[in-house]
């Protein structure tokens, strides 16, 4: 999500506020920040997002993810979940290093209680997920609720009429 962020914004961005789109994901996640901007544009607008995992959605990449409104993954799709975080590639002080310490495990508590809110259901299953650094078959996902499984054939609703 790093690398991408202005990019994945720009298309969200060009999108009718109240529209539909659909969102193809295989990424190891990124940057939370991203993650949240993603969620807060797909909300706010209404967009409603059909997300597919063809590969990884990973870390950060969980939360836009969990905020569409249908999600396809595959048998083959993967998932990690871990607690959040984060490096600095500044020399940072002490004060400036404490003070983001405080603030990260503040906003990694408010994502998670938003991950369990975007996904509406299994939060015991998925804090687990969490804390145990879980990696999460498409299988799984569908098992729990969380996803609809597809196989690795066109989906009728996504191909050209």
């Amino acid at each position: 999500l790093t690398d991408n962020a202005a990019e994945l914004t720009d298309r969200i961005l060009s999108l009718e506020p109240g529209s539909e789109c659909t969102i193809y994901f295989d990424s190891p996640g990124g940057s939370p920040y991203c993650a949240m901007s993603l969620v807060g544009l797909l909300r706010l607008r209404g967009i409603a997002g059909t997300a597919v995992v063809t590969g990884e959605c990973s870390s950060a990449a969980l939360w836009p993810f969990a905020a569409c409104r249908r999600r396809f993954v595959t048998p083959y799709s993967v998932f990690l979940f871990h607690p959040m975080k984060w490096q600095s590639e500044e020399h940072i002080g002490i004060r400036e290093a404490a003070e983001w310490s405080r603030h990260f495990a503040e906003l990694e508590r408010e994502m998670d209680v938003l991950l369990v809110e975007l996904f509406g259901r299994e939060a015991e299953r998925i804090n687990e997920w969490i804390r145990t650094h879980r990696y999460v078959t498409g299988r799984e996902m569908a098992q729990a609720g969380l996803a609809e499984l597809v196989e690795l054939k066109p989906l009728p609703h996504l191909a050209k009429r």
